[in-house]
Order: structure tokens, then sequence, then C-alpha cells
């Protein structure tokens, strides 16, 4: 069985554009437990496997399929605002700028764990103050890494992108298929008609 480690409504939607049997059981992984030192990408990668090697003792015979998405700009990190207050500082220091947004997948299968990143390069528009917070009440933000979304209207903040849209909601498709591929599941024997 395929677990997917994760409460975000974003990653269990595109993991539903395939047929595979999948079950949606959040990790309780404490990620506040992991300190960034400077690397985006290896900072992502350890709370992925940490979120993954939680699920350990109960789901050992399954494949956990874990994730952890984050924003970095200005040799900072950007995760999920912790209120309104950080969420408007965020989309303000972001403001007229590109930042990157990587997001680790982690796929665990009994003592294996493997792992991959994806990145993909945004750049905001000048925001106004009164755009953000119109933005932040018509957008529910406080489970987005650094507090926006780039489906639907929530794309309206973002002038260009260079890389996987997908990724940016939480699960680059392109990665998933390739780090599945590593525990023998091929994405391409689940499409499914739309």
């Amino acid at each position: 069985m395929l677990i997917l480690a994760s409460a975000s409504p974003r990653r269990k939607e595109i993991l539903s554009y395939f047929s595979i049997k999948f079950k949606c059981i959040p990790s309780h992984f404490d990620e506040k437990k992991i300190k960034f030192l400077k690397d985006p990408k290896s900072y992502a990668i350890e709370i992925a496997e940490n979120k993954a090697k939680a699920m350990r003792d109960e789901y050992y015979n399954d494949i956990v399929l874990s994730a952890d998405t984050i924003c970095f700009a200005n040799n900072k990190i950007y995760t999920k605002p912790e209120n309104a207050k950080d969420a408007f500082r965020i989309l303000n220091e972001l403001s007229n700028t590109w930042h990157s947004v990587f997001t680790a997948i982690c796929i665990k299968h009994k003592d294996k764990i493997f792992s991959d990143i994806e990145e993909t390069k945004i750049l905001f528009h000048a925001l106004e103050e009164s755009q953000i917070k119109k933005y932040h009440s018509s957008f529910y933000y406080s489970d987005k890494a650094a507090g926006y979304a780039i489906q639907e209207a929530g794309s309206i903040i973002i002038k260009n992108m260079i890389g996987c849209y997908y990724n940016v909601m939480g699960m680059p498709i392109n990665t998933l298929k390739n780090s599945l591929l590593k525990v023998g599941i091929d994405l391409w024997d689940f499409l499914k008609r739309s």
C-alpha cells in the first residue's frame, strides 16, 4: 500500500490525478526540530526524510511518500506563516523579487529511503500593502509555504515562473514519477482518463 504522509489537500489532489491506490495518513514529525543551516535543498530533504522515518514502525512494509515544500530568497527560508502578521511580512519581502520554491520528495520502503528535490523559480509582481491584505483576506495562507498559492486566482501575484507548476503546489509530478520508479511503481501504469 502507498501511504501519503501528508495533510496537504494539494498533494492528495495531485496524487489523485493517477489511479494509484493510496491512503492519506499525515506524519506527525515536528518540522521545527530541524535547524536551517544555509542550504535549502538539504533542509527540505531532511524534513521530508524525517516525516517518512516517523511512519517507520507502523508502516514498515508499506511504501511511504512524504514531501516538504519551502521557499528561499535572500539567504532565508520561508515556510508556513505563523500568523497574519508573518504572512504579510513574507509577501512584502518577496514582492517584486525572484525566489526559489523547493519541494523534496522522500520514498521509504522498509529500510530503504530515496529522496529527490525539485526547484522552481518564481517572480512576484510589485505588491502594494493593500494588495497583500486583499490577497490574504481572500486566500487561506497558513497551510502554504510562504503563505501563497499558485493555483486558481492565487496566481494573481505571480509575474513569471521558471520550472514546474506542480512543484509550487507541493508535489512535482516528474520528480514523483522518478522517485516511485525506485520502488517499482511506474506512474505510467496509473494514468486515468480525465
